[in-house]
């Protein structure tokens, strides 16, 4: 996986596959940790930019700052922070279904900013990724705060932006990765030092936040949009909000209902039928 060298579309596809399983791991770490969510995602992107920091500087990756750096760095940031800050103003299955509104906004923004149309195959995707992401968490939906749903709503839009990091001028995904997890670490640095529990249970946590769900996570990610458009990438991850509370019912045996899985079914199916259907559509058709 060094960087700079050319990968296949398939190949891209999974690595953004596996960044999303990554992600997933979110719910399970957070569970652990005592902390206000600024302070826990400030946390998580400190130990991520060394990691990254660090994986730029063995990989000889020069670190690029650009208008369309910053522009992606600005979206990085801004879908982490307004995404904590959403679940303290909302319900948590408000939160995360707004969010993944994302891949809607990158077929928009695709529109209106490149005009490039989406395929039959991309809305029918889209359309039944989140229909399947609203069966799984139709139970927890609720009026919540209309704050906290817009800023849920924004998170996605912002989402938006990451799985189109590469379609920016000047654009370098990890760079744009990296400036915007030094932006949010310092955006949460004020409320990590107001925090007093620092035993072995949160530490442990925070690390496993920082090494796998944002760092390694990302470094697949960046990887992934080097080879795939921005609506496959997002409809990829649309994975993501499924496994985050399967991991969660698995190791802390909170409840999946049966509308629940029917809707992890048709999300994990649509991306499969989707991404098939992309490798066996000829180069340029529109599957």
């Amino acid at each position: 996986m060094a960087s700079g060298k050319t990968i296949s579309a398939r190949r891209g596809t999974l690595y953004v596959l596996i960044a999303s399983v990554l992600f997933s791991l979110g719910g399970l770490f957070i569970k652990l940790i005592p902390w206000q969510p600024l302070s826990i995602n400030g946390a998580r992107n400190i130990i991520s930019v060394f990691l990254i920091g660090t994986y730029l500087f063995v990989t000889k990756h020069k670190l690029v700052v650009s208008r369309g750096v910053l522009i992606g760095a600005f979206c990085m940031c801004a879908t982490t922070t307004l995404y904590t800050a959403a679940n303290k103003l909302t319900t948590a299955a408000n939160a995360i279904v707004l969010q993944f509104t994302a891949p809607a906004f990158v077929i928009l923004f695709m529109i209106l900013f490149f005009g490039e149309k989406p395929t039959k195959n991309d809305v029918v995707t889209c359309v039944a990724v989140l229909a399947g992401v609203i069966c799984f968490f139709v139970d927890g939906l609720g009026s919540g705060g209309m704050t906290g749903n817009l800023l849920a709503l924004l998170s996605g839009a912002a989402y938006a932006g990451v799985f189109m990091l590469n379609t920016f001028p000047g654009a370098d995904s990890l760079s744009s990765i990296f400036l915007g997890q030094v932006a949010s670490a310092v955006i949460g640095l004020p409320s990590l030092l107001q925090e007093t529990d620092f035993s072995a249970q949160p530490v442990a946590a925070i690390f496993g936040l920082g090494v796998f769900q944002l760092g390694l996570a990302y470094i697949f990610f960046s990887q992934g949009l080097d080879a795939v458009p921005p609506v496959t990438a997002s409809l990829t991850t649309g994975i993501e909000p499924i496994l985050n509370p399967i991991w969660v019912a698995i190791f802390y045996h909170e409840k999946v209902t049966a509308l629940a899985l029917v809707g992890a079914v048709i999300v994990v199916g649509a991306i499969l039928i989707y991404n098939v259907r992309k490798a066996a559509a000829p180069k340029g058709g529109t599957a």
